[in-house]
């Protein structure tokens, strides 16, 4: 079990990088939640395999399409908290 909680900076709102960071996460079987933030990133926290949560992280660096993904700060997290499923919140 892998858990990892980001801060993504760039052009990453209004360019639906929450959504498609959901998508990812869901086929790649990746639990946790993924929200804006007033200073204009984005802040997610993942957990599951460690192959799947790298999966979604490598889909961080560049975000859906109109993203520009300036910086992915990674910070890599003991205690899992067990989510059931991956949610955008508001």
């Amino acid at each position: 079990m892998k858990r990892v909680h980001l801060f993504v900076s760039g052009r990453v709102q209004g360019v639906y990088f929450r959504q498609g960071m959901k998508e990812a996460a869901e086929k790649n079987n990746v639990r946790g939640w993924v929200r804006n933030l007033p200073d204009q990133r984005v802040e997610a926290v993942l957990e599951g395999e460690e192959s799947n949560v790298d999966a979604v992280v490598d889909w961080s660096h560049f975000g859906p399409a109109g993203a520009v993904v300036d910086d992915l700060k990674i910070i890599v997290e003991d205690d899992p908290e067990d989510f059931s499923g991956f949610e955008i919140l508001f």
